[in-house]
């Protein structure tokens, strides 16, 4: 089964885009989330919807951030791309009547709607300004390492 990469895909290029502060066209975000850019209009028309980016058309134009990234939150954009499932794992139906079944469903849905809980809850309290934050550090130790290993 294929994984539902979306949330991490737009996250990478919201990131792409904070950092370059200037917009970014289809073709570019395409670039950074190796997909086309007709899946980035897609994807980043429900931000737009949700005030989370914004577009202009034409020369100088493209997709840009129109949110204070310290106030978005990782939930934010999952709501935004249609809260895609979060789970690949399900329940067997074949025999809906069958007792053992009922049992074993129940228990599992269950554990699934707690699971998915806690990881929505967590989604809410990271921020993208967090994230971003994340790669800025990873970035200075990354160009700190290369110096180090270019003197050597």
């Amino acid at each position: 089964m294929r994984r539902d990469s979306r949330l991490s895909a737009t996250l990478h290029a919201l990131l792409h885009m904070a950092e370059r502060g200037q917009p970014m066209t289809s073709a570019e975000l395409a670039h950074c989330m190796m997909t086309n850019a007709v899946v980035v209009r897609r994807t980043m028309s429900g931000l737009r919807e949700a005030g989370l980016v914004r577009s202009e058309k034409g020369h100088g134009g493209g997709w840009e951030i129109a949110c204070d990234l310290s106030k978005v939150t990782l939930k934010d954009i999952y709501d935004a791309l249609g809260a895609p499932t979060l789970l690949a794992i399900g329940v067997h139906i074949e025999h809906p009547e069958c007792l053992v079944e009922q049992a074993v469903n129940r228990s599992l849905n269950g554990a699934f709607r707690d699971a998915e809980q806690l990881l929505i809850a967590r989604l809410g309290d990271v921020t993208l300004a967090k994230l971003a934050d994340e790669f800025r550090s990873g970035l200075a130790k990354h160009r700190k390492q290369n110096r180090k290993n270019a003197s050597c």
